[in-house]
This record gives structure tokens, sequence and C-alpha cells, in this order.
């Protein structure tokens, strides 16, 4: 029997929480659908993001329905037991394992959804579902609640009013409990230990995949399932492309190696970026681009403390790597002239940061009705400078041409200022040099 990877207490307790914030509203919550890579050929498997949050529970073809003072309050709907498709697929937990395994109230069979949804979200008047994620289940939540307006009959009800549910339960998963941050620190700590095992790789000659595959090796062993999102191995230009993720070319002597890679761990990803030389020195020209990059990114880290407005890092940001664009002869004239005509996102075109938790790009509102939200303990998210000079840019100083630089770290708020989840990977120039003198 495959067992659920944590305590189901946890999900419990996590479910309890969401039903208080409901104030009397019903959630439905689908798991994603599992998609075709290539004819018979599926992609893996990776379960909804919220629906591991509240369940802990793994297997496509489910819905969770919670229903605030009702009982049952927490309903889930899967798939059968079968012992022929479990023969060919593997174990499936079919609703008795469901309910004892993950301390669910009541849990049907997934085709009994239309059956027994419409007598359970009867009397409700209000249902958080996210609409337009998933084609499949809209189809199920369409026909249910044209079922239950119907139900009603001639009584002048309409549909059922439907709320966002991703923004509703991204605002609990902003803030990361206990629980969380030991899932996430010991992503980012995988992840941090599959860098450095790159940088002891690397040398000219290499592929950019040989590298990914010995970070990969590195997350498997280390008990990450997946990766939280595609590698980028990015060596000499391509390192100017924000999402390079071809990662089949060799890395030359004299270019660097942008590595943007994060193990998950229990759904919790992590998300690192270095930046570093493939003959493991730094040239001049490197060297200043990096130093500068790597300055901005250690000033924003001291910046950082619980009322902080998240726009307003976005703002230093820009405004401190302008300077850098500037003093290194990319771009010319007034600063405030140049950031005005949006110059400085030729080399800049990206944020300073996002949120971080089970997505790479987590959820959580950055802006509640107009206004900025002040950064909270608890709020875990990327910081990330980074400029890139393409190659064939005939503006810039011929020296700087192809060097692309992104330095980014993985911060978890504190009550006094922020932990660096990240930093068992070096950044300064002399600590990385030192690390790959030996290769």
């Amino acid at each position: 029997m495959r067992k659920s990877t944590e305590n189901a207490e946890i999900f419990k307790k996590r479910r309890k929480k969401i039903i208080e914030g409901l104030n009397g509203a019903a959630l439905i919550v689908a798991s994603h659908p599992e998609q075709v890579r290539n004819d018979d050929v599926h992609h893996d498997y990776r379960q909804d993001s919220n629906m591991y949050y509240l369940t802990g529970f793994e297997e496509p073809e489910s819905i969770l329905l919670l229903r605030p003072g009702k009982n049952p309050e927490s309903v889930m709907f899967v798939r059968k037991k079968d012992v022929e498709r479990e023969t060919w697929n593997g174990f499936r937990f079919g609703p008795e394992g469901t309910k004892s395994e993950f301390l669910i109230d009541a849990v049907y069979a997934i085709e009994d959804f239309q059956k027994e949804s419409l007598e359970l979200l009867k009397g409700f008047d209000e249902v958080y579902y996210r609409l337009f994620k998933n084609k499949e289940a809209d189809l199920k939540i369409e026909e249910l609640l044209l079922n239950l307006k119907r139900a009603y009959g001639r009584s002048g009800y309409g549909l059922m009013t439907v709320k966002d549910a991703d923004t509703f339960l991204g605002e609990y998963r902003l803030k990361k409990d206990e629980n969380e941050l030991e899932n996430l620190k010991r992503a980012c700590q995988i992840s941090a230990e599959a860098h450095v095992a790159a940088m002891k790789f690397t040398k000219p000659g290499v592929n950019e995949r040989q590298v990914q595959a010995v970070m990969s090796h590195h997350f498997y062993m280390s008990g990450s399932a997946r990766v939280g999102y595609p590698y980028i191995v990015a060596s000499g230009n391509n390192a100017t492309t924000l999402h390079y993720n071809f990662n089949d070319q060799e890395c030359k002597k004299g270019d660097l190696l942008l590595i943007d890679a994060g193990a998950e761990y229990n759904y919790f990803s992590g998300d690192i970026t270095r930046t570093f030389p493939v003959s493991g020195k730094f040239t001049e020209p490197q060297r200043k681009v990096y130093e500068g990059v790597l300055k901005i990114q250690k000033e924003l880290i001291a910046y950082l403390k619980p009322g902080v407005f998240f726009k307003d890092l976005h703002e230093m940001g820009a405004s401190r790597l302008t300077d850098l664009m500037l003093e290194l002869g990319l771009v010319s004239g007034r600063k405030d002239d140049v950031m005005k005509a949006n110059q400085h996102r030729k080399y800049y075109p990206h944020g300073i940061g996002h949120w971080l938790g089970m997505d790479v790009h987590d959820a959580g509102l950055y802006v509640i009705k107009g206004e900025p939200r002040p950064i909270e303990p608890g709020m875990c998210f990327t910081i990330e400078p980074g400029l890139y000079i393409p190659a064939n840019d005939m503006t810039a100083p011929p020296e700087l041409r192809g060097i692309g630089v992104r330095i980014e770290d993985n911060i978890v708020i504190t009550n006094k200022g922020c932990e660096v989840l990240t930093s068992a990977v070096p950044k300064e120039i002399d600590e990385i040099e030192k690390l790959m003198a030996g290769n």
C-alpha cells in the first residue's frame, strides 16, 4: 500500500482553518487532469497544489468538497479500487482507503459526483471554485450548478454564486507555518547542494545537459520527487535568454554559466540562480557585471524586514540596476530619463522576485484593493536581480556582449528581518573561484 509522505493530521488542521475562513460558503477543489505527452505516453503526474495543500492526496480524477458547519464537513470523490487497472498503473486508495488514510469525513467514487454533490451543496448560496483552469472539472461544475438551479424549481433562484478559490486559498498559502517552512527549507537545502555539485563538476568541454544531469542525480538521491520548474542551464550568450531550456550546448572556456534550478520536496520548491565562470576564473568584464549585480542583491536583502512593500523592492532593484547600466556604458543620459523611457528594461526585463512555496511563482496577492501589501513574517520569496547583454547588441561595449548574470536567493521574513534559505551556495567571487579551483 502506498502511504502519504506526510502526516494526515497536518492536512486536517489546514482544512479546519480554511473552513473557519469560508464564512458559510462551500469550497470545491479539483485535481489536475493527466496530460498526454505523445501517443499513449503521459507526462509524469503532479497533483494540483491546492488539492495537495488541503488533503495530501496525489491521485488524479479526484475532487474535494468542504461544507462548513455540515455533516459530513469534508467530502472527497476519488477513483474506485480496480485490481485490473492497478495491475497496469499502480495502487489506488479508493473511497475506503482515502477516508481512513487522509482523515476525510466522507468519500465517494468520482462517478457519483453529480448525484452526491447535488444533495451536499443544497442550502449553500456561494461556492469557491477556480474556473478555467481545468476544463474537465469545469464541465462537472457547470452540470452541477445547472442541476442545483433546476432542483429549486420555479423559486426564482439563479445559479449559485461562484467565487475564485485560488485567490482565497492563496492568502492562506502566502504565510508559511512551521510545517510548510520545514518542507521549503529542505527543498532549498537540496537545491543548494545540487548547485554546489554543479559548480564542482563544470569545466570547459562539458555539455549543459551533463551539468543538468549532475543536479538531477542529486535531487533524486536526496529525496526530491521532481524539479519545481524546468532547468535553465545556460552557458555564454544563452544566459541572456531568461527562460532558456534547450540545455544542449557545450560549456566553453571563457564563458559564464547561469544555472536557475530548484528541487521540489513535499510539493514545496526551491528556486536558486547562480552564475559562474566555466573556466573557474572571472574575466575582468565578467567580474564588473557580476560584482555590480551581487552588490545590488546584497543591498536588497539587507533592506528586508516586516513592513517593507514588495513594490518598493521592485523599484529599488530597477533603480540600482539602472545605475549599474550607466556605470557600464550600456545606457547613457539622465537616469530619470532612462527609466521613464524604459530603456533599462532592455537589459533587465523582469521583476526583482516573486512569492515562493508550493508553486515556484507561488499563490498570494501582491496588491490588496489597489494598495501594495507590506511583507510579513512567514512570507517567502526570491530576490533575483539580473543583467543580460545579448551578443548581437551592437550598442553595448564589445567586451560586455554575451554576458548574462542573475543571482537569486530564497528568503523567509522573520520578526526582525529575514533569513536567507539558500546561503549554502557560494556567490562571492573568491568563494566561487576557490570552489572551482580543482575542476
